[in-house]
């Protein structure tokens, strides 16, 4: 137990200069962005008073090396700023409240990913060059090539329109839940089937699955005790980097199904020009994106003890 503590204090020292880039680069954004983004948050009648007075409240007044300064000790004690549009609306408070939808979602995604290659990909490993190998190569092939804004409205056509089986759009039930859940997982279950094969195909000629035949096992535990258990070690490596590219991909998702979360707030931060909310979103995204990446460090562990988490 002390040894995990002490690779996960270790971890973390590696991770800080992350945090600290992320954190400067979302701090820098609406410094980059061309133009007054309080002005234009404001509108073009704004008076000059009322862009100063603004300006005033949110600390953009001072000197870029003390906002800097400020934004840090914000984000240190959970204070992300107010909304330029709504001045009463704290930007961590809604973020949190969208926050739950889009990990829904992305977990929701992931799921249906997981469940489709496993066992497509251990088909296609274990039947090499034959008929349902090809099978599962041309549907990963499809899945891969299918962008989602081109498989959210088909399912939507489909499911929702043609045959009126599911709901198009909001999140007010389980059922609101599988066609975007289904819209994101597809791309990463098409390539995470891609992964499982060649992992499959590379453990099927290992000694100790000769020996684990040797000793009488059949094929299945053969393979799903054995073959997968070795074979998933890079896969999780697949999943752990791929969660933050489903959470990007909630960008697309939750705008074409209505889905209350973080990336549909960021379209509508982006559009009405509110850059502290963006800054928020973005910053939130890329922190899970850095917990992600550290849960799957451990997960090794996890499927082999003999990897140290270093």
């Amino acid at each position: 137990m002390r040894n995990v503590i002490f690779a996960l204090a270790k971890r973390l020292l590696f991770v800080a200069p992350v945090v600290w880039a992320v954190v400067t680069l979302v701090f820098l954004l609406i410094h980059i962005v061309p133009g007054d983004p309080v002005r234009n948050a404001l509108g073009d009648n704004a008076t000059e008073q009322q862009v100063l007075e603004l300006k005033q409240k949110l600390g953009l007044d001072l000197p870029l090396s003390r906002q800097y300064i400020n934004y840090w000790r914000g984000v240190l004690h959970g204070d992300l700023g107010v909304s330029l549009i709504n001045p009463s609306d704290q930007v961590l408070e809604k973020i949190l409240n969208r926050y739950p939808a889009t990990i829904e979602l992305a977990l929701a995604g992931l799921a249906f990913a997981i469940l489709i290659a496993i066992p497509l990909g251990v088909t296609a490993g274990t039947n090499q060059g034959k008929p349902l190998d090809n099978i599962a190569s041309v549907v990963a092939l499809l899945g891969i090539s299918t962008p989602g804004f081109v498989l959210g409205p088909l399912m939507i056509y489909l499911f929702a329109i043609k045959l009126d089986l599911l709901p198009v759009s909001g999140r007010y039930g389980p059922e609101y839940l599988i066609l975007p859940a289904i819209t994101m997982g597809a791309p990463l279950a098409a390539f995470l089937t891609r992964m499982v094969r060649s992992s499959v195909i590379e453990e099927m000629g290992e000694d100790y699955v000769r020996t684990a035949r040797a000793k009488g096992l059949n094929e299945r535990q053969v393979i799903y005790k054995h073959v997968l258990k070795n074979g998933l070690i890079p896969v999780v490596t697949v999943i752990g980097l791929q969660f933050g590219v489903l959470l990007a991909g909630a960008i697309i998702t939750e705008v074409i199904f209505s889905w209350p979360g973080i990336g549909r707030l960021t379209v509508e931060a982006i559009n009405s020009r509110d850059y502290p909310m963006v800054q928020g979103c973005i910053l939130m995204i890329a922190l899970t994106y850095i917990i992600a990446n550290l849960l799957t460090d451990f997960a090794y562990r996890l499927l082999d003890p003999r990897i140290k988490v270093e």
